[in-house]
């Protein structure tokens, strides 16, 4: 699957989140420990076995339960999107923090900001912080994630993919798959070159994407 996961972190408070921790959350604790921080959080993007752990393809991706198992902490997740995830983790919704469009997550002096952007799944969402996007598997540097699965929905991505680009500051964006030689872009550059942003409204949108 070529995921990615990431580390949010600030060293002044030894505070950090995970972003997405399917694949190897033990490995990913060592290695923000072995940098002398703490974990106090999880972000996740959306509900996809491959990013928060479950059944996928005949496979058990541990995830989110190997890590609570071992640290208790937060797991953030858009309010849309707290039954998908309890349903796929066998987490309890009580345990999961279920936010709205333009929450703040703080981890340590770093505010974090939730972008709720429906259409791969009803409850995904981005995180913008610092002058980075961290945009799950709604934006790609080339593509944005599929809306033909359970809860998945065209128009709404077409309306997630224009805000994005709508935002200031050209952040740099960080997907949450590996689906391209460079592993991460400013958002300029993505516009300009990733062929989702070529429709210029919903109609020519759902001719390109077969709606």
């Amino acid at each position: 699957m070529r995921n990615f996961a990431y580390l949010i972190g600030d060293n002044e408070t030894g505070e950090c989140l995970i972003v997405d921790p399917a694949y190897a959350a033990g490995e990913l604790v060592d290695a923000l420990e072995a940098d002398g921080l703490r974990l106090t959080g999880v972000l996740a993007t959306h509900h996809h076995p491959d990013h928060v752990g479950g059944e996928m393809m005949g496979f058990t991706l541990p995830g989110l339960t190997q890590l609570l198992d071992r640290v208790e902490v937060p797991v953030h997740v858009n309010e849309h999107e707290v039954t998908w995830v309890s349903r796929v983790t066998g987490i309890a919704e009580s345990s999961l923090t279920g936010h709205g469009n333009g929450d703040i997550v703080s981890v340590g002096s770093i505010d974090i900001e939730l972008l709720h952007t429906p259409g791969h799944t009803p409850g995904s969402q981005c995180f913008l912080l610092d002058g980075r996007l961290v945009a799950g598997d709604t934006l790609f540097l080339e593509g944005c994630g599929r809306t033909d699965f359970p809860g998945g929905d065209t128009d709404e991505m077409f309306r997630s993919l224009q805000n994005l680009a709508a935002l200031s500051g050209d952040p740099t964006v960080y997907p949450g798959h590996a689906y391209s030689a460079a592993p991460s872009a400013p958002l300029s550059a993505v516009r300009s070159e990733n062929y989702v942003y070529r429709p210029r409204s919903l109609d020519q949108w759902r001719a390109m994407m077969g709606g």
